[in-house]
């Protein structure tokens, strides 16, 4: 006779994850929407929720609501096992990942179009799985070969099939949007960043490195700013509309994205995982169409058809690859790449 929780009802991993795709893919409509709202409620002329304070107050916010969730694991026996070695490895993945991706990201989202930042960031995917082969010796077949081919493919004709435009610039005898060029400079760091996860972080506890890396990310981000722009940048940090919104976009976004996908990490399978984050691009533009109205221009429109190819073909490879493991779940380097810029 079969039992049922006392709910009778329990969540399949794959609606975790869906439920925390549907989120991180709505992220850089809903950053965009706030700037937008800023506008509307100006401080002396000045926008409260610019891209810099919604960084700086998003990822302050987020690292409270952090340390909250996953201050049981701070404790000290677990501390001292750890050796310098990887925490020196995480505050390079920190710098990496949760201050100069998204800084790169903010910058390309006030000068070029959501969708373009969408589609161009799935650069990463390849970039990943090439570093992986080339300096991890990751197993790959045909198809997963192809899908990567296919997707940078795409993401080169998001790039070039694009109208002229006030920050197009010439690179390497190449017209390209400046924003562009930001996205596909944050995907480097980030596939960078994803593969020294992978090397020297396997064995650190999630909350630990969940928490340092939002920690030293927020601290790096504020002194870099401050040298370079001065201390007035951050004039309006202290005002309580953007707190506001930031409070609420750290917990739905950071918190209750990460809470959702690392649950459902725990009850999938790596097949599962990948077709899960095969839908963030289709979910990113539908967020800028609905909250912003933004419309996929021909470029775009050929470009994404392309990487949705580019995908389609790597999950066929990563199914025929899980063939022969049918029950593997996914690793903690996969659980330590979630931590990558979703949003803030």
């Amino acid at each position: 006779m079969q039992t049922t929780t006392k709910s009778g009802f329990q969540p399949s991993g794959r609606m975790y994850l869906l439920l925390a795709i549907a989120i991180f893919g709505a992220a850089n409509a809903v950053t965009r929407k706030l700037t937008e709202l800023g506008e509307l409620n100006l401080v002396d002329g000045r926008n409260p929720i610019s891209f810099c304070n919604v960084l700086f107050v998003g990822n302050l916010c987020a690292l409270i609501l952090l340390a909250i969730t996953y201050s049981r694991e701070w404790r000290k026996p677990v501390l001292q096992k750890i050796q310098w070695q990887d925490w020196l490895s995480m505050t390079v993945v920190a710098i990496l990942g949760a201050a100069l991706v998204p800084t790169l990201i903010f910058t390309a989202l006030a000068i070029t179009p959501i969708n373009n930042v969408i589609l161009i960031s799935q650069i990463d995917t390849p970039l990943v799985l090439a570093l992986s082969v080339w300096v991890l010796g990751d197993r790959v077949n045909k198809w997963v070969v192809a899908g990567a081919v296919v997707s940078f493919l795409g993401v080169g004709l998001t790039v070039l099939i694009q109208p002229p435009g006030a920050d197009h610039m010439m690179t390497m005898g190449v017209a390209i949007g400046r924003g562009a060029f930001l996205t596909v400079i944050a995907a480097v760091i980030k596939a960078i960043a994803n593969l020294v996860s992978k090397i020297s972080l396997r064995e650190i506890p999630l909350g630990i490195f969940s928490v340092f890396r939002m920690l030293v990310g927020t601290i790096f981000f504020f002194v870099v700013t401050i040298v370079l722009y001065g201390p007035e940048h951050f004039m309006d940090v202290g005002s309580p509309f953007l707190w506001q919104w930031m409070l609420f976009y750290s917990a739905i976004i950071v918190v209750a994205g990460q809470a959702l996908w690392f649950n459902g990490l725990k009850r999938s399978t790596a097949s599962e995982v990948s077709f899960a984050t095969a839908f963030n691009p289709i979910v990113g533009i539908l967020s800028a169409f609905v909250l912003l109205g933004e419309i996929p221009t021909l470029g775009q429109y050929i470009g994404g058809v392309v990487i949705l190819a580019g995908v389609a073909l790597n999950q066929m490879g990563v199914q025929r690859l899980n063939l022969m493991r049918p029950s593997q779940r996914p690793s903690q380097k996969e659980m330590s790449e979630a931590g990558g810029f979703k949003g803030i």
